[in-house]
């Protein structure tokens, strides 16, 4: 047990940093050993970690908090098809299940559009808009629906087109449903390392009516360097049952659907 400290009178702010120091000496502190170090209830305490959570600094998990994982740089496309392929193929499924007649979608890069793809390649209807490689390759011959690439700055690791160009095609175009994916997702929103994946991101939220995000929740209380996508641009959430019950309620507090399979 950490050994209590006299905090008499001190500001939330000061507290809350007082939380962020000790988790910078420890993976994992409990609330337990919060209300104790703190000399403070836990009602107190669960305040303090949820604004710090909406923050984006921690993670509040079963019993306590830790801070959240930050990524440095995205795994590449060979790295991501074997990652929670079943979670991935549930999320496409119930992605397409989303899609109206004859209307423009937009698959954004990574392999949880690629397993959308398997559940659209029967329609003809669509318009489908992708700046992955690996979705239009898989679709050019397995779908009558019209296809369109954005283009733009290749990114070899991850056979996609991000940056200025690739925006300025979606600036183009007028599209019904976005299926945005994610590295790292949290309660403030989509986050990259890349800034070049923010250009083309925040060009879809402009150019879309509905946006949904589709990601495993092993990417969850994970962030990065870019804030690319606030939940709030967000109508929909896809995500597997293995979201913490704490985070399905704190994303139920916020104006979206969210949808667990």
């Amino acid at each position: 047990m950490i050994k209590s400290q006299p905090h008499d009178n001190i500001i939330p702010a000061e507290r809350r940093q007082l939380i962020l120091n000790l988790l910078q000496e420890r993976e994992f502190v409990s609330i337990a050993e919060l209300t104790q170090f703190l000399q403070v209830s836990h009602m107190t305490v669960r305040r303090d970690l949820q604004k710090l959570e909406e923050d984006g600094l921690l993670s509040v998990v079963s019993g306590g908090a830790q801070l959240s994982k930050r990524i440095l740089s995205e795994p590449s496309h060979l790295q991501k098809e074997t990652l929670n392929a079943q979670e991935k193929d549930a999320i496409g499924k119930k992605a397409a299940e989303l899609v109206p007649p004859d209307c423009c979608i937009y698959l954004d890069a990574g392999t949880t559009s690629l397993a959308m793809c398997r559940y659209l390649e029967q329609r003809s209807d669509l318009t489908i808009v992708s700046n992955d490689f690996e979705v239009i390759n898989y679709l050019i011959d397995k779908t009558e629906s019209s296809l369109i690439h954005t283009g733009g700055l290749v990114q070899k690791q991850n056979r996609s087109c991000i940056g200025h160009l690739a925006a300025q095609t979606l600036a183009a175009l007028s599209i019904d449903i976005a299926f945005i994916s994610a590295s790292s997702w949290e309660l403030r929103g989509i986050t990259t390392p890349d800034r070049g994946k923010v250009l083309v991101k925040q060009e879809v939220v402009r150019s879309s009516r509905q946006r949904v995000l589709i990601c495993d929740s092993s990417k969850y209380a994970h962030t990065a360097t870019y804030l690319a996508v606030p939940l709030t641009d967000l109508n929909v959430i896809i995500t597997d049952k293995g979201l913490s019950e704490h985070a399905q309620k704190m994303l139920s507090k916020l104006d979206l659907k969210l949808i667990l399979v």
